[in-house]
């Protein structure tokens, strides 16, 4: 997924060409690992471009870099404006929003509090993620070789850079043995999340999910997921999933900012229910794309508008 470069990005309280906003290559973040960010979508609506749950993604930006006793020089609200004033500087209708935080250039060494903290936000167009296919069709996925870091090592609940080396393990290695995706179990064995994915498993017309305390990140798009199954009168229970619950499952599908709703068609080569897209996968999705699409009345205020 090649990068096509827009106008602006937003850079340290400015917006500044594209080209124009760069780091040095002694950047404590460039050695360390210290950044933090958020994957947001808009989408065109008849009411113009809207962000989706861009005020609360904004806040797990600040609490993934408060775990890090990282302090952001901007608010909540000077950060949701300024990703509002991207988007609408590139003129972006439909995209991905990339707020990443950073430690910058300053000193040498594992500590980054004496290296200065930096803000961007940029704007891509960019489709999705696992193919437009994917979304009736569904994915082919296998159990990773590699867990999910076990409690008190790295915080599982901050969306943050380094964190993501074990979901690079985790991509290739799906990609290397000819899958789509990896399915992480976390320390204990049991099931965990994707690479950058939450993983919702339907049985006998339940839906269930991992909790918090295996080790995912607990997303913002799982969150409306589980918001619009209970709408929809869909029992769903966050308890701990064994991995052969995921050979067994009528349905699985992956949740996620890039993902969206994308079912899963088999895992290990075991095919999930009837190999595509299940009923109450099919109707959490349609009802999603109806709000964020502008076609069916956002009752739960989750749509900000740039302009």
């Amino acid at each position: 997924m090649p990068i096509a470069k827009m106008d602006y990005i937003w850079f340290n309280g400015e917006l500044v060409e594209w080209d124009k906003a760069t780091i040095h290559v002694m950047s404590h973040v460039v050695h360390y690992g210290s950044s933090f960010f958020e994957g947001l979508r808009c989408y065109e609506t008849p009411q113009g471009p809207a962000i989706f749950r861009l005020t609360p993604h904004m806040r797990r930006l600040i609490d993934s870099a408060h775990i890090y006793r990282t302090k952001l020089p901007y608010t909540l609200e000077e950060l949701v404006a300024a990703v509002k004033a991207t988007v609408k500087a590139n003129r972006l209708r439909a995209g991905y929003i990339r707020p990443v935080v950073y430690r910058g250039y300053s000193e040498i060494g594992v500590n980054p509090l004496g290296n200065p903290v930096e803000v961007a936000i940029a704007t891509i167009e960019w489709g999705k993620y696992l193919g437009a296919e994917a979304m009736e069709q569904g994915v082919d996925v296998c159990v990773s070789s590699w867990n999910r870091f076990a409690p008190n090592t790295m915080p599982a609940m901050s969306k943050a850079g380094g964190n993501y080396m074990n979901s690079q393990l985790i991509k290739m290695e799906a990609l290397a043995n000819g899958y789509s995706e990896g399915i992480a179990l976390d320390t204990n064995g049991q099931v965990s999340e994707g690479s950058g994915e939450n993983l919702f498993v339907v049985r006998d017309g339940v839906v269930y999910t991992p909790p918090a305390g295996s080790s995912i990140l607990t997303g913002i798009t799982r969150d409306s997921v589980i918001t619009l199954l209970g709408d929809l009168g869909i029992e769903v229970r966050e308890q701990v999933i064994p991995r052969e619950m995921l050979y067994i499952a009528d349905e699985l599908f992956f949740t996620g900012t890039a993902a969206e709703i994308t079912p899963i068609r088999s895992v290990d080569r075991i095919t999930v229910g009837a190999g595509r897209r299940g009923p109450i996968t099919e109707q959490v999705q349609s009802t999603f794309f109806r709000i964020v699409h502008g076609e069916q009345a956002d009752t739960h205020g989750w749509l900000e508008y740039a302009e």
